[in-house]
């Protein structure tokens, strides 16, 4: 039999479930690996620093652990051997990243923190891919490619209830322990309907062959750059925004709610940039959406005031996703063949950005007490990211 046609035996669309159903366990599936395991680091971050006296430089090195692992979970969901059903591999990926995040509650030390973060960014990495290479594809395949938005829309959703869990936990008194448990606890519960919303697949997938992979060419690789800045450029604002407000007397009173500002800033940001790239140009609007994400950067340390803030958190929770989805939508426009490698190279390059970010973001802020240089770095990797998508938008193979 064919390649081909011994691959065809998994339908994205097999079997058949209401499309509204798949898009929601879609939704929880990021709310969980994304925005719950992933970023709820921000919200915990200033009540761990005082509660275990971590500097600056340990802050952004855990954090960067978690990109790293965020990092080799996508060269592993790249395997163009790994075989079999999408749906395990997501919901063994979300059960890994819940169990990780609830575990950090037990980590009273650097190290074992390094190791947790480490596996809950390699789980949560392979639950993004194979969720958007299972909803996505099973939505685009049904002609229902318009609810796309809903699953993405689930990143915004976690952050913003990962404030609403730190928020509440500390309302009643709680410790940063609590806080981890709690995220771990939500995690888990988005796994139970996950399983139930995404119904299996009629056959688990054949590995790719080599006339499957994916083409590779220069505009990809322009793409693939700009992908890589524009994480560099966000990350250390999503890290480190909840840390400045509350250094900030004056910024002080935004510390509970500027991470839901942020999520709910987020939510329908992928909705709106695709609708705009709908009208102009993928490419284009990637590089509209750097621009948008650099003064939210450059907002955050050079107008240190609450309007200021709040234009920070607006317009970088409302851009990184964009850019995450204009370039998987990108990727897909440049490449052929299976799926999983183009979004699995792009999560790998978006997960080197996200690495690098935050370790020189809390060296330098150790060094020049403040986050002013580490910021303007990332607004001008923003800048050239929007360059590189434009050129990608131009350039021919």
């Amino acid at each position: 039999m064919p390649a081909q046609a011994a691959r065809s035996v998994e339908s994205p669309l097999a079997p058949v479930q209401h499309p509204w159903a798949l898009a929601i366990g879609g939704l929880l599936s990021m709310a969980a690996a994304n925005g719950i395991d992933r970023f709820i680091y921000t919200p915990i971050l200033p009540v761990m620093v005082d509660a275990l006296r971590l500097t600056t430089s340990q802050a952004g090195l855990i954090a960067s652990a978690n990109y790293l692992g965020y990092l080799l979970g996508a060269l592993f969901a790249a395997w163009p051997r790994l075989t079999g059903s999408r749906r395990t591999w997501l919901l063994a990926a979300l059960a890994s990243s819940a169990t990780c995040t609830a575990g950090m509650a037990l980590a009273g030390s650097l190290a074992p923190m390094l190791v947790l973060r480490l596996f809950s960014g390699f789980a949560g990495a392979v639950a993004i891919i194979m969720a958007i290479a299972l909803v996505v594809e099973r939505l685009a395949a049904g002609g229902r490619g318009y609810l796309a938005p809903v699953h993405f829309a689930g990143v915004g959703v976690g952050i913003a209830a990962s404030a609403l869990i730190v928020a509440s936990l500390r309302g009643v008194g709680h410790d940063w322990r609590s806080m981890w448990l709690g995220a771990g606890a939500a995690s888990a519960c988005c796994l139970v309907l996950v399983a139930r919303l995404i119904a299996p697949q009629a056959a688990a997938p054949a590995a790719a062959t080599e006339a499957d992979r994916s083409a590779i060419g220069s505009r990809f690789r322009l793409l693939i750059a700009a992908n890589t800045l524009s994480a560099f450029g966000y990350v250390i604002t999503a890290t480190f925004i909840v840390a400045l407000v509350r250094g900030s007397a004056q910024l002080k009173p935004l510390e509970a709610w500027i991470w839901v500002v942020f999520g709910l800033a987020a939510a329908p940001s992928v909705a709106l940039w695709m609708w705009v790239a709908h009208r102009i140009d993928v490419f284009r609007t990637f590089a509209v959406v750097c621009v948008v994400e650099a003064v939210g950067v450059l907002a955050s340390v050079l107008w240190l005031q609450a309007a200021g803030t709040l234009v920070a958190a607006v317009c970088v929770g409302g851009s990184f996703m964009g850019l995450t989805a204009l370039g998987m939508v990108g990727a897909r426009k440049l490449t052929v063949g299976d799926a999983r490698r183009p979004v699995a190279l792009m999560t790998a390059g978006f997960g080197c950005g996200q690495m690098i970010g935050p370790t020189f973001a809390g060296i330098t802020r150790d060094w020049s007490g403040s986050f002013l240089l580490p910021s303007l770095c990332a607004a001008a990797s923003l800048l050239l990211a929007s360059m590189l998508a434009a050129s990608a938008g131009r350039t021919h193979r």
